[in-house]
């Protein structure tokens, strides 16, 4: 469920620019790119996330359509719900309203799970899922793209965001690449599509990721 309120308090306001988005609306904008908010891959970022009322509001979406495709299996309903939870990112430079989000996303997750799966539940796929969502929501400045102190202030550790894709079930991979170099690979493939740039002048292997690794969809907390 939403929080009615749309503010915190004032100083919140005035400070951050804190204002929450109605159910009604983020249901109205997301009716927009509903076969998107289907597929379990999609991904979706909202660099001022608050609490979660959007990436909450696609996470519910998303885990009802796999649940309509997969619930008669339970290793293919986690391994679709472990993609569609990496598929969610979020950005705040409020801690309470990252620990807010991480655990609202959590709590919708587990909800599902434990009706899908029932007595086939198990803690390993929770902290699996735990571990994607830390990755995934994080404290930070989304204009400096920087990660926040305790005050809100910019450190010197940039954002950094884990993707993880579907492989050969039941393996996933994951890339840890920074905001940064997200942004800029996005930038240059839209010019690349909207042919703004010669070919020539593209290098797909330009760019770096961080770190990478193929693993079973259990056990991607266990590289850390």
């Amino acid at each position: 469920m939403f929080k009615k309120r749309q503010i915190k308090s004032k100083e919140r306001v005035s400070s951050h620019g804190e204002v929450f988005t109605n159910e009604r609306e983020v249901n109205a904008m997301l009716d927009l790119v509903r076969p998107e908010c289907l597929r379990p891959d999609s991904r979706f970022l909202e660099p001022a996330c608050g609490d979660g009322n959007f990436l909450s509001a696609i996470l519910e979406r998303k885990l009802m359509e796999v649940k309509r495709k997969y619930k008669s299996s339970v290793r293919d309903y986690e391994y679709y719900s472990v993609i569609t939870i990496g598929s969610l990112y979020g950005v705040d430079i409020m801690q309470d309203n990252v620990e807010a989000c991480r655990r609202r996303l959590f709590k919708i997750w587990d909800k599902q799970y434990k009706s899908v799966c029932k007595t086939d539940c198990t803690d390993e796929m929770r902290d699996v899922i735990r571990f994607i969502i830390a990755r995934n929501i994080v404290c930070g400045n989304a204009l400096t793209l920087m990660c926040v102190d305790g005050n809100g202030n910019d450190t010197d550790e940039p954002i950094v965001f884990s993707e993880w894709s579907p492989v050969m079930k039941p393996m996933v991979q994951r890339q840890d690449f920074t905001f940064e170099e997200i942004l800029r690979m996005s930038q240059e493939g839209n010019k690349r599509e909207a042919k703004l740039i010669d070919d020539s002048d593209f290098d797909e292997t330009e760019g770096h990721f961080i770190a990478r690794y193929t693993t079973h969809y259990k056990k991607v907390h266990h590289n850390g």
